[in-house]
Parts: C-alpha cells; sequence; structure tokens
C-alpha cells in the first residue's frame, strides 16, 4: 500500500473523531493505534509459537520472557492471547481488553504507549463510545512489514505528524527534516570512509541529539546497508517532544535496533547518553530557539566544568541555542586517536557571523576554526524546510581530516541547487532532485574551487581567513582652544586623555599587522589617534554571503531614460 493510500486511510478514521474530539487531538489517537498495529503485524507470524513456548516454559517453573523473544524473532513480544483481530469478537468489554493487550507487550513496548499517554485516550474514546469503532478500522490496516516497509513506514509517521502539526498549528519543522536534505548530509559524512562502505561486518555508531521521529537516523541506515549490506549502524538519539520520541523508540524496535540508546528528554540541559562517544552524528536542531528555561543548568555547567562539560567555548546568547547542539555534538566525537568523527548539522545565518569579538558566539567558532574541526559549510537553497523558508546551512566537522583539508575550509554554495515542488509543503517549495545530491556530494569531494555559468559555487579558505581582531582606537580630549588634555596623576600622568565619545573600533584580518593596518587606514584620517591595546580582542566569523557575492554593474543611464520615456508617454 502506498503511504498515500495509507495516510489517506488514516485520515478517514479522524471523520469518526470529528466532533468528540478537536482537530488538534486527533493525533493523540491516530499515532498509538498505527504503531500499535505495525507492531501488532509485525508479530502476528510468530504469534502462535510465542503462546505455545509461554505454555511450555510456564510449566517448567522458567520466565518466559527470553524464550518468547527468541520466537518472536524480535527485540520484542507479547504474552497475551488477543491480537487486533482477536479484540474485535468481544465487543462488550474492548476496553478492558485493549488495555490488558497493550500490557502483555515488553518493558520497552509499554514504555512507548506511556509517552502518547494511550491509557487517557482509551479511557476518552471508551466515554464517547467510539473505542470499538477505532479498534475495528485500525483492525482492517494491512501494516505488515511485506506490504509496508520499514521505511514507507517512516514516511507515514511523518506525513501525520506533519498534517497534526498544521492542524494545532505547531511547527512541524520541530519534527523532522526533508528526506532530500538528509541523505545529502548522509553522502557528506561518509564520504571518505571507504573501510565502513566496503568492509564485511564492520559496526559504526551514528547518533542525533534532537532526533525527531528518527529520519536521520533511519537514512543513515539505510545509505550505509545499501553500500555494504553486512555492515552496521548502531543508532542513537534523543528527542524532547514525547509523541515523536515514542514513534523514534516503535521505528527502531520494529528495526532492530536496541532502544535502550534511544533516550527522552532535553538534550541540552539532561544529556542521557553523557559518557557515549560517537562515529558519526546529524543533527538539525531547532533554528533560534530560545533556552532561557534551561539557563541555569548550562551555566552552571559552563562554570563548573569549562573545557571538561560541553560547554567551554562560551555560551551563544539566550534567544538562540543552536550552537550549543553544535558544541553538545563537539563533545560527542571520538578522539581522533581511536578513529576520529564526522558529523553533520543544520543551521540558520546567525551562528555564521552574530556576535563580534569576545562574544560567546564568536568565541565558539573560534574554537571550531583554531581547533581545526571545520571541513565546510553547504548554503542551501530557501524554502527547504516545511516550518521556515530562511536560508540554512549544513556545516561539516571533523576531526580526522585527511591532509589536504588540514588548516582549510571549504564553502559550498549551493542556493541555486533546486527544483520547484509540484506540490508545496508548508513552506516547503523547493527540493533537491537526485541530480542536486550528486553533483553537491562531488563538490565537496573534490575540495577544490569551482564555478558555474560564471558565478563561483566552490572556495577555499585558510582557517585564519575567518578571524580578525578588534582593535579600539582612542583619541584625545581637547580644552576649548584646541589643546590636548594630559592626564595629572598617577599611571595616566602626562599622557593624553581619551575622549570616550571619539572612541571607534576596527577589525583587522588576522593575516595582518595591527601597527601596519594601523598606519595604513587609520593615521591619514586622524594623526592624533592611537591603539589601546589591553583592550585588542579576536574575533571570527564566516561572511558566507559577501564571499559568493558577484557584482552586477547597474545598466547605463540613457537605457533606463528611454525605459522611463516610454512609460511616461504610455
Amino acid at each position: 500500500m502506498a503511504d498515500t493510500n495509507l495516510s489517506a486511510f488514516i485520515w478517514s478514521v479522524a471523520d469518526l473523531l470529528r466532533g468528540d474530539y478537536k482537530q488538534s487531538d486527533y493525533g493523540k489517537v491516530i499515532l498509538p493505534f498505527t504503531v500499535l498495529r505495525r507492531l501488532d503485524c509485525v508479530l502476528e507470524p510468530t504469534k502462535a509459537a510465542v503462546l505455545e513456548e509461554k505454555a511450555l516454559r510456564e510449566g517448567q517453573g522458567l520466565d518466559p520472557e527470553p524464550f518468547m523473544l527468541r520466537k518472536a524473532g524480535q527485540l520484542f513480544c507479547n504474552s497475551s492471547a488477543l491480537d487486533m483481530q482477536r479484540l474485535m469478537g468481544d465487543a462488550d468489554n474492548i476496553g478492558e481488553n485493549l488495555r490488558s493487550y497493550v500490557q502483555a507487550f515488553s518493558p520497552a513496548v509499554r514504555d512507548i504507549f506511556e509517552s502518547f499517554e494511550f491509557h487517557l485516550q482509551v479511557d476518552r474514546l471508551e466515554k464517547a463510545n467510539l473505542l470499538y469503532l477505532i479498534t475495528e478500522k485500525f483492525s482492517q490496516i494491512d501494516l505488515h512489514p511485506e506490504t509496508v516497509s520499514n521505511a514507507e513506514m517512516g514516511l507515514v509517521f511523518e506525513e501525520l505528524i506533519r498534517k497534526f502539526a498544521e492542524l494545532s498549528n505547531e511547527t512541524a519543522g520541530e519534527h523532522f527534516t526533508p528526506r532530500e536534505v538528509i541523505r545529502l548530509m548522509v553522502n557528506l559524512i561518509f564520504i571518505e570512509d571507504d573501510e565502513a562502505l566496503t568492509q564485511p561486518g564492520i559496526v559504526r555508531s551514528l547518533y542525533d541529539p534532537a532526533s525527531g521521529t528518527g529520519g536521520m537516523l533511519s537514512v543513515a541506515e539505510e545509505h550505509l546497508v545499501s553500500h555494504n549490506s553486512s555492515a552496521r549502524l548502531v543508532l542513537s538519539g534523543q528527542e524532547l517532544n514525547p509523541e515523536s520520541y515514542a514513534i523514534c523508540k516503535a521505528d527502531m524496535l520494529i528495526k532492530g535496533q536496541d532502544i535502550n540508546s534511544i533516550c527522552f528528554g532535553n538534550t541540552l540541559s539532561d544529556d542521557q547518553l553523557a559518557e557515549e562517544k560517537y562515529d558519526y552524528m546529524l543533527s538539525n536542531p531547532p533554528f533560534g530557539v530560545e533556552w532561557k528555561k534551561i539557563k541555569k543548568e548550562i551555566e552552571a555547567e559552563h562554570k563548573a566544568m569549562g573545557f571538561a562539560g560541553r560547554f567551554g567555548p562560551g555560551l551563544p546568547r539566550v534567544s538562540d541555542g543552536s550552537l550549543l547542539f553544535l558544541l553538545h555534538l563537539i563533545s560527542k566525537m571520538h578522539p581522533a586517536q581511536h578513529g576520529g568523527c564526522r558529523f553533520g548539522i543544520v543551521l540558520n545565518g546567525s551562528p555564521l557571523f552574530t556576535g563580534g569579538a569576545g562574544s560567546g558566539e564568536s568565541e565558539i567558532r573560534r574554537y571550531v576554526l583554531e581547533n581545526d574541526l571545520l571541513e565546510g559549510i553547504i548554503a542551501l537553497p530557501t524554502d527547504m524546510f516545511y516550518n521556515t523558508g530562511i536560508s540554512t546551512y549544513i556545516w561539516i566537522l571533523s576531526n580526522k581530516k585527511p591532509a589536504e583539508r588540514k588548516g582549510k575550509v571549504q564553502l559550498i554554495d549551493a542556493s541555486e541547487f533546486w527544483q520547484k515542488m509540484r506540490k508545496s509543503l508548508g513552506s516547503k517549495r523547493k527540493e533537491l532532485s537526485a541530480e542536486h545530491i550528486d553533483q553537491i556530494t562531488k563538490l565537496f569531494g573534490a575540495f577544490e574551487e569551482a564555478e558555474q555559468d560564471g558565478k563561483p559555487i566552490s572556495k577555499i579558505f585558510k582557517n585564519a581567513d575567518f578571524g580578525y581582531q578588534t582593535i579600539t582606537v582612542e583619541r584625545p580630549i581637547r580644552d576649548e582652544d584646541g589643546n590636548v588634555v594630559l592626564g595629572q596623576r598617577g599611571k595616566a600622568k602626562g599622557k593624553p586623555q581619551a575622549d570616550s565619545s571619539l572612541r571607534d573600533t576596527e577589525n583587522v584580518p588576522l593575516s595582518e599587522e595591527i601597527e601596519d593596518y594601523f598606519a595604513r587606514q587609520v593615521l591619514p584620517h586622524v594623526p592624533d589617534a592611537w591603539i589601546d591595546h589591553s583592550k585588542t580582542k579576536t574575533g571570527y566569523e564566516i561572511p558566507f554571503t559577501r564571499h559568493f557575492y558577484v557584482f552586477t554593474p547597474p545598466r547605463p543611464l540613457d537605457e533606463i531614460d528611454a525605459e522611463l520615456k516610454q512609460v511616461t508617454d504610455k
């Protein structure tokens, strides 16, 4: 069944809920029932064998759980004689039977339904006399893995969450990243790892600190397995939204992943996988979301632990926490001597340049560049995401740069690589085609400067090119007669006094000597100026658009005049 038909079926369930439920609450019923039916279908072929095994082992006085799991061939099982088809046989006791059926799942699955607060919905549907109708509807749909693959199921969940988010005016973008953007990111993080892509039986780890429904994890796994069928990717993630977490966990469970490393909670204030390090990481943290609520915990870690914690380099302004995710990921990199790590993160434009020298943002960029962690940044087209039309950038970081990339950063302007979508989804009007993904991957892999239609699309810089020193230029106070006022006491005695109203700052590129710059750019205009060296600060920014700006000369005046004349004559 194609995912569109499936979504349409699930949508027909919404017709039953209309009147008793607000539109924005449909998801609270439809999402857990979809998960329940999926798990029900996955266990169906082994159901009889599992129940036989249960009776046998209980008869021997043993705990049947491990034996039942082996028979089910999954990481979960259900010990009840009921399934969704059988629930239909007893309309009068549907509520009681459904509850006992859900209770009979392994603890990991029960946790999924607790995150959905499923028991509350069962009570509510029962009161509205809808429970039997809804359960019946779901019992009729075929969600067997042979009919609906794991990949299709993942897309169905995304589509549903997007629809429910739209209905309740939430931002769907908090939940997931477009698949084609994930495919590009996955290509980029695996690009130089031939070993993982070819060596038989290799095991690698991948982590997403804002995992949503698990899209990034799933696409990365599909990618690796398509190149190397015997490779294994161990997936870990943490998610703050309980419904997304429940779906991610259910999805991973069905795929045979160890779901103990899919955690619930706020990654920044309560890292559930604090000791872990990873080979690869991917993330699309929420853009421009403030972190006021967790300010106390973050500042405490920053002060108490410094560089031993996650936030040593500095803290960004409270209005945008995305750079905190960048620091969090850096702290999770496998050290280079143990094989190293490469990761990709989607950020909006502000982390490139917000904050002057000495600010938290600038200090974070400084840490990344001075430690040679940044491999490249790719500018994506606007209108790529479901909840925002703004410009977005993929940053690729690595602590195992190949020799030719050491000390350098590649900027790729892929903002013109897009095709129009047949139908917009929220703010998303553009998409990357397979050819675009291929083209960007090749540009990144080639690591050389390139142009297209006379415009630069790939440029290579030295890390230091993004650094500068902010110098403070002072000028003297003068009395009414225009004479310089000198200090009378202490250290300032006999020296010109600085006039704070004339104070100015200049940014000097790191590649230049401060004194040379000052003599060339400042003294010819203000010969009485001097530099207060005690105030000099080093800053870093990545002025992406400036590096790709192409000047187009204005049209000749007579051409504009002729055009104006035409218009006025009309």
